[in-house]
C-alpha cells in the first residue's frame, strides 16, 4: 500500500508530519506488517507512505485503530489532496524504492484523471 498526501497550506506541514509520524510508529509496532515508509517533502507539503502487510485483514485492522483511525479524520480537514494504491508484491521486491512508489502513484493519478475526464 502506498500513498500520496498533499496538505492545503505549508502552514500545515508541521503538524502533519508530526501526526504521520505517530501513526508511521503505530504502524511499526502492529500485527501484519513487514515494512513501514514515510517520506516527507515539506517545501511541497507532500507526504509519500509506504507500507507492507502480510494480508488485507492487518492492514484494515491498523487503519481501524487508534490513534490511526481519529487521526485521519482530524487531519482530512487540511488536506488537498489524497491518493492511495493498493497492491501486492513478492516478498523478494521488498523493501521497494521511493522511484517505484512514486511510478506507482503517478500511475493510479493518471487512470482517476482519465475516468474523471468526460469524453468529448
Amino acid at each position: 500500500m502506498a500513498s500520496r498526501l498533499e496538505v492545503e497550506s505549508l502552514m500545515d506541514a508541521p503538524g502533519f508530519l508530526v501526526a504521520s509520524l505517530s501513526l508511521w510508529r503505530q504502524a511499526r509496532r502492529s500485527p501484519g506488517v513487514l515494512g513501514v515508509g514515510l517520506k516527507a517533502e515539506m517545501r511541497k507539503g507532500t507526504f509519500w507512505t509506504y507500507s507492507a502487510w502480510v494480508d488485507k485483514a492487518a492492514i484494515y485492522a491498523y487503519a481501524g485503530a487508534e490513534p490511526h483511525r481519529s487521526t485521519v479524520a482530524r487531519k482530512r480537514k487540511v488536506m488537498r489532496e489524497a491518493t492511495f494504491v493498493f497492491f501486492t508484491a513478492p516478498a523478494a521486491e521488498l523493501p521497494m524504492s521511493w522511484a517505484e512508489i512514486r511510478r506507482r502513484i503517478a500511475q493510479e493519478r493518471e487512470s482517476t484523471e482519465s475516468r474523471d475526464t468526460p469524453a468529448q
